[in-house]
């Protein structure tokens, strides 16, 4: 196809066969998994998941791709062509029959808020996408890390992290800036109430560099008097917290204030 790739949606092709297919093996599709695809571009990822997968959903933002996308043939794909982030979580998921896969070569400048909607899914199997490298390090990182923070926990709290296979920016067209990495996140929700736990987790790292006294008094409007009566060890700041120390410690403050 003659196309121009579009800065505005990020758009960096994936065509190599073998790592498409490769993809496809990391997320474990099989002729049982209903699928969901971000970001169809090409279709090249599409056409390697409709060979794998029983049925396969597929959104694009970038209209001009629509002609291509639908002279694809893949007669187990259904294309929706609009912005996923916009659409109701529901809704996206009302093209499902039971529980379903997300597989995705996700534009680098919607990998965060993307990741945050449908973590709180509970119908997601599991997460298999190609994001930029320092995204994915931040995603399995744990605690001690150079690179741990509230991406680390939030994928903790919502199952296992793991970098299946690192990709080079020169198997990408056009070639982008940074190398990618792809990622496998298992869902395996945390026992702790969800809201609680991401108001003291977002309230922790709210300022990195000050302790959890300064940060938690300040993010959940509690006196740093209060705090000191509670019997928490709050001299440690939010990089020296595992998951579940954070889940120990929203606990206690829901015990003590009622957070």
């Amino acid at each position: 196809m003659n196309f121009v790739a579009k800065k505005r949606f990020g758009q960096n092709f994936l065509t190599d066969t073998n790592l498409l297919s490769s993809i496809c093996l990391d997320a474990e599709i099989c002729k049982e998994d209903e699928v969901l695809e971000i970001g169809a571009g090409l279709g090249s990822l599409t056409k390697q998941l409709s060979k794998h997968a029983k049925k396969v959903v597929s959104y694009e933002i970038d209209t001009d791709l629509k002609q291509n996308l639908l002279s694809l043939g893949c007669e187990n794909v259904i294309f929706h062509f609009e912005d996923a982030l916009k659409k109701d979580l529901a809704l996206i998921e009302g093209d499902f029959n039971g529980k379903y896969k997300l597989v995705a070569n996700l534009p680098y400048y919607i990998t965060t808020p993307l990741l945050f909607k449908f973590l709180k899914s509970k119908r997601l199997i599991s997460i298999t996408v190609m994001v930029q490298k320092e995204v994915a390090e931040r995603m399995c990182s744990s605690v001690g890390d150079k690179n741990y923070g509230l991406l680390s926990v939030s994928c903790a709290f919502y199952g296992k992290c793991k970098i299946m296979r690192k990709v080079s920016r020169k198997m990408f067209s056009p070639q982008p800036d940074v190398d990618s990495c792809v990622v496998r996140l298992d869902m395996s929700k945390t026992a702790c109430d969800e809201e609680k736990f991401f108001k003291v987790v977002k309230a922790a790292f709210s300022k990195r560099r000050k302790t959890l006294l300064n940060t938690l008094a300040e993010g959940l409007n509690i006196t740093k008097e209060e705090l000191k009566k509670a019997s928490i060890d709050l001299t440690k700041r939010a990089e020296e917290l595992s998951l579940q120390q954070f889940v120990e410690l929203t606990k206690t403050l829901d015990q003590n204030f009622n957070i």
